[in-house]
C-alpha cells in the first residue's frame, strides 16, 4: 500500500481539489464534490502513468521510486493509470452531466498526452499548466469563461512548478530559479485580477450597498490569501539562485504543489466564499505534515 501511495503522490492530491472549488466559486456555483473527486482520481492516474513512463529513466535517476525498485509492476502501474482515469470520467459524467464528462475527457486526453510525449519536449510546462487549467474549467460548468482568470492564474503557478521538476536531478540554474519566481509572480497577479472582476451579476438581487461591502470584504480576503501565497512559495524558489541542489529543487517543487492551495483559496475567496476558502486552507498544514513522511516529488 505505501508503495502505491508513493505511485499515485497521494499527499500531493490534497492539492487537487481546490481547483473545482476555484473554478465554481468564479462561476458563482456551489462546489460539486463529485468534480472534485473526478480531478483528483485524474491527477493519481496522471502520477502512475508517469512513473510507468519514465521507468527506464527511474531505474538510473531514481532506482528508489516504487516501479524501479521492484516495489509495483510495470503492468501494474499502467493498469492503475487507465482504471483510475475510467474512474474519474464516470465519476465526472454523474456528477457534471455530458459538459463536465466533456471536460474531464479533455482532461485526460492531456493527462495522457503530457505524460507519454509531451513532458520531454519545450511544450512540457505549458501541458502540465493546460491541465490543470482545465481542472478549474471543470469545476466552472457552463460558465467556464467566468473562471478563465481564476484557471490561468493555477495554470501559471503549474508552469513554474514543471520548470523546476526538469531541474530534480540535475539541479537548477540560476535561469530556472528566475522562471518559476516569475511564473509564481504572474499566478498572483492574474490571481488578484480574477477577484478584482465585477461581482454584481451574483449580487443582483442585493442592495447596491450591501453588494459593494460584499465585493470589498471578498477583494480584501483575496488580497490576504495572496499574499500568503507569495510568501509561502517565493523564498524557496529565490534560495535557489545561491542554492541550485537537486535536493533544494526537489523540496521547492514539493512546496510549489502545495502552494496551489492559498492560491486556489484567494480564488474561492474572491468569489465570496470565505468559509469554502477556510476549509481549504485547513488542508495545507496536513499536506506538509504528509509531505514530510512520503516523498511526493
Amino acid at each position: 500500500m505505501r508503495a502505491l501511495l508513493e505511485l499515485v503522490r497521494a499527499p500531493a492530491a490534497l492539492s487537487v481539489p481546490g481547483d473545482t472549488m476555484a473554478g465554481a466559486a468564479a462561476a458563482g456555483r456551489r462546489p460539486a464534490p463529485g468534480l472534485a473527486l473526478a480531478s483528483v482520481l485524474m491527477y493519481w492516474s496522471g502520477m502512475a502513468l508517469n512513473d510507468w513512463s519514465d521507468r527506464e529513466t527511474d531505474a538510473v535517476e531514481r532506482p528508489e521510486r516504487p516501479i524501479p525498485s521492484g516495489r509495483v509492476r510495470p503492468g501494474a502501474a499502467l493498469g492503475l493509470a487507465a482504471a483510475l482515469t475510467g474512474a474519474g470520467l464516470a465519476t465526472a459524467a454523474l456528477s457534471g452531466g455530458r459538459r463536465g464528462l466533456t471536460v474531464a475527457g479533455l482532461l485526460a486526453g492531456a493527462v495522457w498526452a503530457y505524460d507519454l510525449g509531451l513532458k520531454r519536449t519545450a511544450a512540457g510546462p505549458a501541458s502540465m499548466a493546460a491541465c490543470r487549467v482545465l481542472d478549474v474549467l471543470l469545476g466552472a460548468g457552463e460558465q467556464a469563461r467566468a473562471a478563465v482568470p481564476a484557471a490561468l492564474a493555477i495554470g501559471a503557478h503549474t508552469y513554474g512548478i514543471s520548470v523546476l521538476g526538469r531541474a530534480e536531478v540535475a539541479g537548477a540554474e540560476r535561469g530556472t530559479a528566475e522562471r518559476a519566481l516569475m511564473a509564481s509572480a504572474a499566478a498572483a497577479g492574474l490571481a488578484a485580477a480574477a477577484c478584482v472582476r465585477d461581482r454584481a451579476a451574483s449580487c443582483a438581487h442585493d442592495q447596491a450597498g450591501s453588494c459593494a461591502r460584499d465585493r470589498a470584504a471578498a477583494r480584501a480576503g483575496a488580497g490576504v490569501l495572496i499574499a500568503g501565497y507569495l510568501a509561502f512559495t517565493l523564498p524557496v524558489q529565490a534560495g535557489l539562485r545561491t542554492r541550485p541542489e537537486p535536493e533544494n529543487v526537489r523540496q521547492a517543487v514539493r512546496l510549489g504543489i502545495l502552494g496551489l492551495i492559498p492560491l486556489q483559496a484567494a480564488a474561492i475567496a474572491g468569489g465570496g466564499r470565505f468559509a469554502t476558502a477556510g476549509a481549504l486552507l485547513c488542508s495545507l498544514p496536513l499536506g506538509k505534515w504528509l509531505s514530510s513522511r512520503l516523498a511526493t516529488s
